[in-house]
């Protein structure tokens, strides 16, 4: 039985097309940055089409993050379109190398700036994108739902952070008000219809509370004179006929009757005031 033995100038040969289409594109890539330094707006159109799979493949790391993919690569294309402008081809280093930071910084800065309906602090929110990746990698890599404590050990961080974290995804959770509701009678009105209003009537009934206290501190008369002025909506003369008193008296026992509750309610407002 003959064994099979490879030459290094085999070995050569076949590492060879790779090799040569590698750096062929390097040249390539070195002679567009070169026209498009020079201000060669075709050499800029080619390096972004060029670039393009790159800018895509980005922005479908954060695929599962709820954000729709379509945003996701429009966000990442125009960052490319920004990191073939700033790049500087004199500094020595491939396009690829600072291309790569700034689409993955733009995406993480729409992810800190637009997608939040109610925005967590700054470093909660770059975790729960880390969180979000990372919980992405590992279901791939374990084909299994990772547990609070498999994403704690992967980023190096107590369970606790990974449950805040967790819970502060929901933020980022936008419902219409026009989507159907929950229910079982198949007819399911939109959110929006089941939601609970202002109420007035809880104003109104501490209002009440206040004022029934309040008129604890008059006389039996000087009450009933209040309702029937207030309440029953009669004129100062109505109710004098009604007491058999002048619609003078009436006047006075009203202006009187308000100013001692607003006196009283003063007197309680400060006792609060001084209590807190």
């Amino acid at each position: 039985m003959t064994a099979l033995t490879a030459t290094p100038a085999h070995c050569a040969s076949l590492a060879t097309p790779s090799v040569d289409a590698g750096r062929a594109r390097a040249r390539g890539d070195a002679a567009l940055m070169a026209r498009r330094a020079a201000g060669d707006p075709r050499a800029r159109e080619a390096l972004i089409e060029r670039f393009m799979p790159l800018a895509r493949s980005i922005a479908r790391r954060y695929e599962n993050s709820g954000e729709p993919l379509e945003d996701l690569v429009q966000v990442a294309s125009l960052a490319l379109v920004k990191a073939v402008d700033r790049y500087d081809p004199s500094r020595g280093n491939a396009f690829s190398s600072f291309a790569v930071p700034t689409i993955a910084g733009e995406l993480k800065r729409h992810f800190r700036d637009r997608t939040w309906t109610v925005r967590p602090p700054r470093d909660l929110q770059e975790l729960t994108i880390k969180v979000e990746r990372v919980t992405t990698e590992l279901w791939q890599r374990n084909d299994r739902a990772p547990t609070v404590g498999d994403l704690a050990a992967e980023l190096g961080l107590e369970d606790e952070q990974i449950l805040e974290a967790l819970h502060a995804r929901t933020a980022r959770n936008r419902v219409s008000l026009d989507a159907p509701s929950g229910g079982d009678d198949g007819e399911r009105p939109a959110l929006g219809d089941v939601l609970g209003g202002v109420d007035d009537g809880y104003d109104q009934a501490e209002s009440r509370a206040l004022l029934d206290r309040l008129l604890a501190t008059v006389s039996a008369r000087d009450r009933e004179v209040i309702r029937l002025r207030f309440e029953e909506d009669l004129t100062q003369a109505e109710i004098g006929e009604l007491l058999g008193v002048s619609q003078m008296q009436v006047s006075r026992i009203v202006r009187q009757t308000l100013a001692q509750l607003r006196h009283v309610a003063d007197q309680q407002q400060r006792i609060i005031d001084q209590r807190w």
